[in-house]
């Protein structure tokens, strides 16, 4: 869909009431199971606070009402998403700051004296072969 038709339709939506906006969304719903058409999945949070809003649509709740769970739910979901973009570029900063190149390897012991392990246990040398 272009973007002057997305636009055309945000702004005949945000001049309907609530309840007539939940028509279109089931006639869009409709066009999507009849032709068979591949919107992008929702996200866990989207599931959560459409399950929500469809379950406060069947028992009839006011809109008003149904308008301030899904403003609380939006914002939750908001959040969250913040949230995990945090925690994404904290592991991205901690991969970068812990680099294999970075990182220094433990030198091995000089060939004329034993490595820590061997030294325990055995007795000095004597100095004659």
């Amino acid at each position: 869909m272009d973007e002057i038709l997305r636009k055309r339709i945000e702004r005949k939506l945000d001049g309907l009431p609530e309840d007539k906006a939940y028509q279109v969304l089931d006639y869009l719903e409709f066009l999507e199971s009849k032709y068979g058409s591949t919107a992008r999945a929702p996200t866990p949070i989207e599931r959560i606070a459409e399950g929500v809003g469809d379950t406060l649509r069947a028992v009839r709740a006011p809109a008003q009402a149904i308008h301030g769970t899904m403003n609380a739910m939006d914002t939750a979901g908001r959040m969250m998403q913040g949230l995990v973009a945090a925690g994404k570029a904290a592991v991205d900063e901690l991969r970068g700051s812990v680099s294999p190149a970075t990182a220094s390897p433990v030198p091995p012991p000089p060939p004329d004296q034993p490595a820590p392990e061997e030294e325990k246990g055995k007795e000095p040398p004597t100095g004659t072969a």
